[in-house]
C-alpha cells in the first residue's frame, strides 16, 4: 500500500469547484518547490532558477521519481515534493509519466482526473489504465476524487513552475571568440535574454559578449521574431526543406571593456 508521511506543508484554500488546475494555475505566480521537513536533504534535487517558458526537452530532463516534472494543459508542475511525501504503489504512475505531458489524464472541460464507468458495479470511477495514483480514492460507492486532502495535487499551485512553450524554434549562437558553436531550441515567446540564460550551460560568461544578427545588436528584451528573425519553419516545410539546414545564425562578439557603464 501507500504510506503517506504525517509531516505536511499548510496547503492554501481550495479554488472554485469549477475553475481546477487551469484557473488557479491562471491566478497565481510560479514559483519554486518547497519540501516538507520531514523529507531528507539527500533527497531534494538542486535548485533551478524558474523560467516563464518550458520546452517539452526541458520537462523530459526530470524523469525520476528524486526529479519529477510533468505537463499538463500548458504548464509545468514539479512533483518532486510531491513524491518525496509518497511512497508505494499509488507513486509508481506518477513516476513512470515523469518528463511527458500527463493531459490526457485529465478531463480537457473539468481539469479533473478522466472518469468512466465501471462494466461491472456500473459505478463512475476515476480512469486509471496505468493504476491509481496519488489523492485518487480506492473505487467504491462513495469515491470522491478529493476523499483524503483538502486540495488534490493536480489543483494545488504550489508545483507550477511556469507554461509549457507552446511553439519552438531552433537558433545557433557562434561565439567568434572561441569558435564555439551551439544550436538551441527555444520557445517563441522567450527573450534574447532569456536565451542568453539559457546559454549559460554553454558558456558560463555569456553575458559578456555582445549578440548580433547580420550585424546588427539585437534587443535582448525582445523575441527573435520582435527583433527581425522571422521563424520561417512552416515554410520551409511547405516547400519540402529541411529547416533544421537554416537556422538562423546569431554571432556573439567578445567585449573587450569588461566593466559596466
Amino acid at each position: 500500500g501507500s504510506r503517506r508521511l504525517k509531516t505536511r506543508l499548510s496547503r492554501p484554500p481550495r479554488g472554485p469547484a469549477s475553475g481546477g488546475a487551469q484557473t488557479m494555475a491562471d491566478e497565481i505566480q510560479a514559483s519554486k518547490p518547497t519540501f516538507a521537513t520531514s523529507v531528507r536533504k539527500c533527497d531534494v534535487p538542486k535548485e533551478y532558477d524558474l523560467k516563464r517558458y518550458y520546452t517539452s526537452a526541458d520537462v523530459a530532463k526530470h524523469s525520476s521519481p528524486h526529479d519529477c516534472w510533468v505537463s499538463y494543459f500548458g504548464k509545468v508542475y514539479d512533483l518532486t515534493p510531491l513524491l518525496a511525501e509518497y511512497e508505494g504503489t499509488l507513486a509508481q504512475p506518477i513516476i513512470q509519466a515523469a518528463g511527458t505531458d500527463i493531459s490526457h489524464w485529465f478531463d480537457q472541460d473539468t481539469k479533473q482526473p478522466r472518469t468512466h464507468i465501471d462494466q461491472t458495479s456500473q459505478l463512475t470511477e476515476v480512469y486509471c489504465p496505468w493504476g491509481r495514483y496519488v489523492h485518487v480514492p480506492p473505487p467504491g460507492p462513495k469515491a470522491n476524487v478529493t476523499s483524503d486532502v483538502s486540495t488534490p495535487w493536480w489543483e494545488d499551485p504550489r508545483y507550477y513552475i511556469g507554461k509549457s512553450a507552446s511553439r519552438t524554434r531552433k537558433v545557433t549562437l557562434v561565439n567568434l571568440l572561441t569558435k564555439q558553436k551551439n544550436t538551441l531550441e527555444v520557445p517563441v515567446d522567450e527573450t534574447v535574454e532569456e536565451i542568453r540564460t539559457r546559454y549559460l550551460v554553454h558558456n558560463a560568461h555569456a553575458g559578456s559578449y555582445t549578440w548580433k544578427r547580420l550585424g546588427k545588436v539585437l534587443n535582448m528584451s525582445k523575441t527573435l521574431e520582435e527583433n527581425g528573425m522571422k521563424d520561417e519553419t512552416d515554410e520551409f516545410l511547405s516547400l519540402g526543406i529541411d529547416p533544421d539546414d537554416h537556422i538562423p545564425v546569431i554571432h556573439l562578439y567578445f567585449d573587450d571593456d569588461m566593466t559596466e557603464a
